[in-house]
């Protein structure tokens, strides 16, 4: 199996239309057992670079997740993450704003959450939220008490701009920011709420607000259009990813991660001459008191 991330990034500075990416790629796999046996392997090959990123310490590592409800963000992240040391990782998903959040610029409440140097950061759902849904109902910009200059036709422009700038500074001072958009189609995700309504086990997953948000399915489409167009850059490109298979959407997010990883070009800390003297020393002491 080979994948490509390159594959899935949409030309930077160009307009975008999500119809002209497919919701459904080439299967990537044989069969059930080889998406497994192909899934395992990635897991073990980003435990190894995990380990590596956490005891070089040079980088950070962020990867968004955003798509459409039922995309299947949670269960990408649990997939490819399963063998990464927790201590490593941390994830964070972004709800509806607090009291406390709105007294803040928008970027306030996630960029609170930003991963340090060894770590990884993964956002369900991140300031993006901000550019989508508040641009789908507008009526939540009343909430923000935003100042009068900055509301108007010009709003998302802004913060598009600020977003980008955000971006560019976390990329110059070591985050590597992934960005990944799990392209669902309409006709999948009715599929995915019958089955959360049909399964006894899965009905807490169902909110009536999934059926209410449909009725703006072409909205939001635009809205992800348009801001994955104005904020895909070099230093932190958005990938495009069919979400219909959660299977290939899986092994495809991981060999992204994993390209990003490797592009870090990492190296474990070598140690001083003095401090191989030390640990010489601290081997011949260890050998004598066995």
């Amino acid at each position: 199996m080979h994948v490509d991330s390159r594959d899935y990034i949409p030309r930077t500075g160009k307009p975008l239309d999500l119809a002209d990416w497919p919701t459904r790629g080439k299967p990537l796999c044989r069969s059930p057992h080889q998406y497994r046996e192909t899934l395992g392997e990635h897991v073990v090959a980003l435990s190894a670079r995990q380990q590596l990123h956490y005891a070089s310490g040079r980088h950070a590592l962020l990867l968004i997740m955003q798509g459409m409800d039922t995309a299947g963000k949670d269960g990408t992240i649990r997939h490819i993450m399963s063998g990464v040391d927790p201590q490593g990782c941390q994830v964070y998903s972004f709800g509806p704003p607090s009291v406390e959040e709105l007294k803040h610029d928008f970027l306030w409440r996630t960029t609170c959450r930003l991963p340090e140097r060894g770590r990884i950061g993964i956002f369900n759902r991140s300031w993006y939220e901000e550019v989508l849904i508040v641009r789908v109902h507008p009526t939540i910009l009343a909430g923000e008490n935003l100042p009068a200059h900055d509301a108007g036709s010009h709003l998302w422009r802004r913060r598009y701009r600020s977003i980008v700038n955000l971006e560019r500074h976390l990329h110059a001072n070591g985050t590597r920011i992934v960005k990944v958009f799990l392209h669902l189609s309409k006709a999948e995700q009715r599929r995915r709420l019958l089955a959360r309504i049909a399964d006894a086990d899965k009905n807490w997953k169902f909110s009536h607000a999934d059926i209410h948000e449909r009725g703006y399915w072409k909205d939001y489409a635009k809205a992800y259009a348009d801001a994955i167009a104005a904020t895909n850059t070099r230093h932190a490109p958005w990938f495009i990813v069919p979400a219909d298979d959660k299977d290939a959407s899986s092994l495809i997010v991981s060999q992204i991660v994993m390209d990003t990883f490797d592009s870090m070009h990492m190296s474990y800390p070598e140690a001083t001459p003095r401090a191989r003297r030390q640990l010489r020393r601290c081997a011949r002491e260890l050998q004598r008191k066995s």
